[in-house]
């Protein structure tokens, strides 16, 4: 069955008269004829009855010809959809994102994408980084929004937010918790709870680049998947973690009824920048397009006071 023989059907179907439908289809009448002769072949039925008088579609015929209309069209709009996808027009983009990418960057992006190209669908996923790049090489994400930038010729990416602070995480118990901020330096002897570099690289990069610069070794007794596992586990034990100051206040640590403090860190402030990450042989038109809706001159800036009235 070919998907010419079907619009000549529906043709044939529409006239009744197989002279104007030739000719409407530019065709010869024995051209015409040998195309319904091919389909009611492939298919094993009679679909158009006709003699000297008139031409009709049998039973069969009516019903096909509904279901070859919706052939027709699902084929065309199948057309129309990959022309806009190709253009830029529809489709859609699968983007990951962290907590101040989802309170600093999305809101103000997906309203202009929206505004702009309403027929491409977004999908978001709240990943960490290390899973977001992991989904951004195997193709399950179009664009990562991430902490820091990976080095490899394989992505390419755009600074969006930087500063953002890290904080030591503690239990309400422990000797830190009623101080304003503690410098770094006395993380030397503290027992810290972490998590597994390939969960965030940059993040665990910076709490050790601040160690180094103080010339002290970090303590790592325990591993935690997540700041909430990190929270936890400070509440009950003497250790201290590590989170974004913008995730620490989004769990209310410090909080009246919360087991677990936020302390900042100084001498120096360990910070991390926030990216935007995409595959250097990107082909989706609409990660292109998101890019823009994130345009701004220079890079916002999360400083503390900024965070604090979040």
């Amino acid at each position: 069955m070919e998907f010419r023989h079907l619009v000549s059907f529906i043709t044939i179907a529409e006239e009744l008269h197989f002279g104007r439908a030739a000719q409407r289809l530019h065709l010869t009448q024995p051209s015409l004829s040998a195309q319904l002769q091919k389909l009611e072949k492939s298919l094993g039925v009679q679909l158009v009855a006709r003699n000297s008088h008139e031409v009709r579609l049998t039973a069969a015929g009516r019903e096909f010809e509904l279901q070859a209309r919706q052939i027709v069209a699902q084929l065309d709009r199948a057309a129309q959809v990959a022309k806009a996808t190709a253009e830029g027009r529809a489709g859609t983009l699968a983007i990951g994102y962290n907590l101040p990418a989802s309170r600093h960057v999305l809101p103000d992006a997906l309203t202009r994408m929206t505004e702009r190209h309403p027929d491409i669908v977004v999908s978001l996923w709240e990943k960490r980084t290390g899973p977001q790049l992991a989904a951004l090489a195997d193709g399950s994400l179009d664009l990562a929004l991430v902490y820091g930038h990976p080095s490899t010729a394989e992505f390419r990416y755009r600074r969006l937010l930087h500063r953002v602070p890290l904080v030591a995480v503690v239990g309400r118990r422990h000797r830190w918790a009623d101080r304003p901020s503690v410098p770094f330096a006395e993380l030397q002897g503290q027992e810290c709870v972490l998590f597994a570099r390939d969960q965030c690289p940059a993040m665990y990069d910076s709490i050790f680049r601040a160690a180094a610069q103080n010339r002290i070794s970090l303590t790592v007794s325990h591993t935690a998947d997540d700041p909430g596992a990190t929270a936890h586990m400070v509440s009950v034990r003497p250790f201290v973690g590590f989170a974004s100051l913008p995730r620490a206040i989004s769990m209310g640590m410090g909080a009246p009824g919360s087991a677990s403090v936020a302390v900042k860190l100084s001498d120096p402030v360990p910070t991390l920048d926030l990216y935007a990450v995409w595959r250097a042989a990107e082909t989706n038109p609409a990660v292109s397009l998101f890019l823009d809706c994130m345009e701004s001159a220079e890079p916002a800036q999360l400083d503390d006071a900024q965070a604090l009235s979040a």
